[in-house]
């Protein structure tokens, strides 16, 4: 059994050695643990400080590529170095290196397939009220979307199986927290969170660049969840809203017509036939887009089986799920 903890990176120079030096190289359960670091474009030593540190592998990119993509690079390159358990962690130090025994301990007992630290944010001193408010409605979204009860869905301190990580996408280029969950749960995988612990913060955080501009990508992401992975839910409520609201206003017509003449109110009855008929065709967007739902799935266990059939090529011994 191999673990590898892998860590994005971009310009972490001046935290990646602390995060390195709290890594542990061998954990209960596992013959071997590697470390691995994905470079995001980084135009600072962040490469030098890890390979002074010891890391066993590197992926570099020549551009900065996005949290996202690092993210499903470094799972990649992990399955391709035989990993049969993968371990996502900050290079920041936010998350206690100590709790990855207890992050990976569902996975070796083949109780779950991910597992997602789950931080203590209530307590947590540097993170702001808006950013409390706004992880916990990510949190509450992503239960809602995945039929899951994930207690901190934009935590990155997370432990992946290799048959899951052969299963994930992410189409998301901000981040890959709620999107992998959310794949997750509609995928049947057994996800569980744990309790886990945090450090201080070392640096500010590179995603929350100002407030307005994480209200927006957080929201954006969120509608895009909703849009991706429940699309007739999406397209077939707003096209419901839309066709009540105009049978409102074509009531209120018919009522004035009736008690008060033929005349005036006419702009309720254009209004009402608009709202209705973008109502309609909604709700036909609704069926096609659910057709596209269902064709992604076909498409996703394609890749999937694709994966399994690279991985078998280059690891016979690894092409049982666990």
């Amino acid at each position: 059994m191999k673990l590898i903890i892998q860590i994005p990176c971009f310009n972490e120079e001046a935290t990646l050695g602390i995060t390195l030096a709290d890594l542990p190289r061998k954990v209960q359960g596992f013959d071997s643990v590697e470390w691995l670091v994905i470079d995001d474009g980084s135009t600072d030593g962040t490469v030098q400080v890890a390979k002074s540190h010891g890391v066993d592998h590197v992926v570099s990119f020549n551009k900065n590529q996005g949290l996202a993509k690092g993210f499903m690079a470094g799972l990649d390159a992990c399955l391709k170095a035989g990993a049969d358990v993968i371990v996502n962690t900050d290079a920041d130090n936010q998350y206690d290196a100590k709790c990855i025994p207890d992050l990976v301990k569902p996975i070796i007992e083949h109780r779950a397939d991910l597992v997602i630290g789950a931080r203590p944010i209530r307590d947590i001193e540097h993170f702001s009220p808006i950013k409390k408010l706004l992880q916990r409605l990510g949190s509450l979204v992503v239960r809602m979307v995945s039929g899951t009860t994930v207690n901190d869905a934009p935590s990155g301190f997370r432990a992946i199986s290799r048959d899951a990580a052969l299963r994930l996408n992410v189409f998301n280029t901000y981040t890959y927290t709620l999107e992998t969950i959310i794949q997750a749960g509609q995928k049947n995988m057994r996800i569980e969170s744990v309790p886990v612990r945090v450090n201080g913060e070392l640096r500010p955080s590179k995603l929350l660049k100002s407030i307005s501009s994480y209200i927006k990508k957080s929201v954006t992401t969120i509608v895009r969840v909703f849009v991706i992975y429940r699309p007739f839910r999406f397209f077939m409520s707003i096209g419901l809203i839309l066709i009540f609201l105009g049978a409102l206003l074509g009531l209120r017509f018919l009522v004035a017509w009736f008690t008060q003449g033929s005349d005036g109110h006419i702009q309720s009855l254009i209004l009402a036939s608009i709202l209705i008929g973008a109502g309609f065709y909604t709700v036909i967007a609704a069926f096609l887009a659910d057709l596209l739902g269902v064709n992604r799935k076909l498409l996703e266990d394609v890749q999937y089986r694709l994966r399994r059939m690279e991985l078998a090529a280059q690891w016979p011994e690894k092409t049982e799920t666990r």
